[in-house]
């Protein structure tokens, strides 16, 4: 009788826990996206959306030295947006004409379709789509990509390498901190659980919140030079507007499509005569030194590389962005 008496008991308060844990789980499920900083809607509000296919695709289009007809186009990385390049970008300006940026869908202030089969092709043909928009798809552009926006640039640069028509007409790349070589990545643990889907990827993207977000992204930058709470609220507003985390086990689906196409992807960097750099934060754990930089040279040996201070990690451009502007600098006006 005591027994059952406290099995009563014990189903009561399950049921009551449950009770009380539903509406939580509900609120907290519908926890609006952060605002905006008055930094990041600045540079929304100084950007522009095109369409692709129905899609609205934000990008920036600075135009900077008058006379000059050099055009640098910027491909951020993975999970954050355009607003990575924010702290060179007006130094890009001083030696450019045109400054271009865009979110790539799934990212940023970018529409975030779903269900949706998100690829590196598809990203791609945006980024040639919105040259096309601007008329500039006639005109040899400078790629400067990151991390997730290095794979685009290999795609650009194998269809470049094609010679097909409507392709871009690339006058130099530069790649700083990507995995270029699935042998040598290493994805963070959430990316492991997200990129291969299955039960938990739903789940995961649902519950993941800004602890989680700053808790998982911080240990990818230096331990001089990691981001403020700011500056991470930031990064979360951009994966947060539109709902972008509920699509980040479907954007890891490039680490899949890196090692499926790693023949195609690298073997158009090692085969084509344009200008090609690599701008190295030498600490990073998701790349990992010397692996990475052995394989990048011995496959590469024609690149030129510049390798940033001991402490600089994964995202170089926010964490020495001197230092990553005389880099990119230097190699742009060595040929």
């Amino acid at each position: 009788m005591v027994r059952r008496d406290r099995l009563r008991r014990m189903r009561e308060w399950w049921v009551q826990v449950g009770l009380l844990a539903v509406p939580l789980l509900a609120a907290y499920l519908h926890i609006p996206p952060p605002q905006l900083s008055p930094a990041l809607h600045s540079w929304k509000t100084s950007g522009k959306f095109f369409t692709y296919k129905g899609l609205r695709i934000f990008y920036q289009d600075s135009v900077g030295v008058v006379g000059s007809p050099e055009i640098v186009v910027l491909l951020h990385g993975f999970p954050t947006s355009s607003y990575d390049w924010y702290k060179i970008w007006e130094g890009l300006t001083l030696r450019f004409h045109r400054v271009i940026a865009l979110d790539f869908l799934g990212f940023g202030f970018s529409d975030k379709p779903r269900p949706h089969q998100y690829s590196i092709f598809e990203q791609a043909s945006i980024v040639e789509s919105l040259l096309r928009h601007l008329g500039l798809q006639n005109r040899r552009i400078n790629l400067l990509s990151h991390d997730y926006g290095d794979i685009v640039a290999q795609e650009l640069l194998y269809r470049y390498k094609q010679n097909r028509s409507g392709r871009l007409t690339i006058k130099s790349l530069c790649l700083s901190n990507g995995g270029i070589f699935p042998e040598t990545h290493r994805p963070l643990l959430l990316q492991k659980l997200l990129k291969d889907g299955g039960v938990l990827s739903p789940i995961l993207t649902r519950l993941m919140n800004f602890f989680v977000f700053s808790r998982g992204l911080t240990p990818v930058f230096g331990p001089y030079t990691r981001p403020s709470e700011s500056e991470l609220w930031d990064m979360w507003a951009g994966i947060r507007n539109n709902d972008g985390n509920l699509v980040i086990d479907s954007l890891l689906q490039y680490i899949n499509q890196r090692k499926k196409f790693r023949r195609r992807w690298v073997g158009a960097l090692a085969s084509v005569s344009i200008p090609i750099h690599f701008i190295y934060g030498p600490l990073d754990p998701i790349n990992p030194y010397p692996e990475f930089l052995e394989l990048y040279r011995k496959t590469l040996p024609r690149s030129t590389v510049s390798i940033l201070d001991d402490h600089i990690s994964h995202y170089p451009q926010l964490e020495d962005p001197m230092g990553f502007l005389n880099a990119y600098m230097g190699f742009i006006n060595s040929f």
